[in-house]
């Protein structure tokens, strides 16, 4: 994996083999940040990176400037690979040791964008209950976004706040947001 994009461009990063992770196409993940740069200042947002495996998104936001960053997994392989590793480039990058709907139903902080990389073969209940967990928590400040990645076999369409998908190649986004009475 490499990070695509501001002050760490084209630094690859080599996760263990032994991590239980997927990580994010470089083409997919270039593809997301083209869309959220449309939407906002890097250096101006906070982060939430679910399910955060390697830490590859985290990475990104970083390298693009942006300075509060939380990623949350509950494998303790991933948790210190992302210490290591955002260690080693300086980047700011607060790590938590969690399962995520856990880490979910406690967490008080907003968040300008929350990413979610749950494992691919999850039923759509444990997909529904992540924009469920932050929406009713009111995890996203007002004018964030909440990005799910998953199997483009996947249909997230149906959930409360959804907004709109892209795919690439086997990998969907799907866009979930506050919908304002002005907006319905």
């Amino acid at each position: 994996m490499r990070i695509i994009s501001g002050k760490f461009k084209g630094r690859r990063i080599s996760a263990p083999k032994k991590l239980p992770v997927r990580p994010t196409t470089d083409m997919a993940k270039e593809s997301l940040f083209n869309i959220l740069n449309n939407h906002y200042y890097f250096d101006e947002v906070s982060v939430l990176d679910l399910f955060s495996g390697t830490g590859n998104i985290s990475y990104e936001f970083a390298s693009r400037g942006t300075e509060r960053i939380t990623a949350v997994d509950e494998n303790f392989g991933c948790i210190k690979f992302i210490n290591e590793t955002a260690d080693a480039f300086e980047m700011n990058i607060t790590t938590i040791k969690s399962d995520v709907f856990k880490f979910l139903e406690k967490n008080v902080q907003k968040f300008t964008i929350i990413f979610a990389d749950p494992p691919y073969d999850f039923p759509v209940e444990e997909f529904a209950k992540i924009p469920q967990l932050v929406f009713q928590n009111q995890q996203l400040e007002t004018d964030g976004l909440l990005v799910v990645e998953h199997s483009k076999h996947t249909d997230l369409s149906q959930m409360e706040h959804y907004s709109y998908s892209k795919s690439y190649g086997g990998n969907t986004f799907s866009f979930f947001e506050i919908i304002s009475d002005e907006e319905e």
